[in-house]
């Protein structure tokens, strides 16, 4: 079976890449590269988000304050709230990053399980087909994952408090999205988007660049499939 995987693999690239490309690969190069590739995008991801500020000083991950809860900033901050407001970015922010460590093992475990079907629809897809895959395999794992650490986080902020017993209340009334239905789903939901969408970032990187990847194997695969 494990023959027949590298075989189909190894059949995959020849359909994206030259003759001449191919010709440079063997079958062990073409299923050991994508694997690489995509566990190297996973944790240059997960590094950056993990790290101080990751998610706090990047705008494109960064989580604001729930939708029910910002329509309510401005009042918030005419009455002398505005400090808990920041509180409340900062801890939700600070989870985020003190959870997202717990997706590498997750992650490269998902890439040691790819089947045949999801090789051929990572080779053959868009610039996030792997990212896609890595929804699919990873999401429920990891929000279990994360939902405890952002608990911890903001179980002491009152504001948090305060938000889950309003959207408790709105979610009867529809007045509340259920993915907001309490602030650690919400943040644990937020940091999954953070994940996926710096994995489709790198993931594009390294299909558009291959040559400007690390690994002399990962440029090998990718140089040959754009060719």
């Amino acid at each position: 079976m494990q023959r027949l995987t590298v075989l189909f693999v190894s059949a995959l690239f020849a359909l994206q890449a030259s003759a001449a490309g191919v010709a440079d690969l063997t079958s062990s190069e073409a299923s050991s590269g994508l694997k690489e590739a995509l566990i190297q995008g996973a944790a240059k991801a997960v590094s950056q988000l993990g790290a101080a500020d990751g998610f706090l000083k990047n705008p494109q991950v960064k989580i604001p304050l729930p939708e029910s809860m910002k329509k309510a900033e401005k009042a918030m901050r005419l009455f002398g709230m505005g400090d808990q407001a920041d509180e409340l970015v900062l801890k939700m922010n600070r989870a985020a990053e003190a959870a997202v460590p717990e997706a590498k093992e997750l992650l490269v475990n998902s890439v040691k399980q790819m089947s045949l079907a999801d090789a051929k629809n990572i080779l053959t897809g868009g610039d996030d087909a792997a990212t896609q895959y890595f929804k699919k395999t990873t999401s429920a794992p990891m929000a279990e994952k994360f939902l405890p650490i952002v608990t911890k986080a903001t179980e002491n902020v009152q504001l948090a408090q305060q938000y889950n017993q309003f959207a408790a209340t709105g979610l009867k009334y529809g007045l509340v999205k259920k993915e907001q239905a309490s602030l650690e789903q919400y943040v644990t939901q937020k940091t999954l988007d953070g994940v996926y969408l710096m994995m489709a970032q790198e993931e594009k990187a390294i299909r558009s660049n291959p040559l400007g990847q690390a690994s002399s194997l990962v440029k090998k695969v990718f140089g040959a499939i754009g060719q």
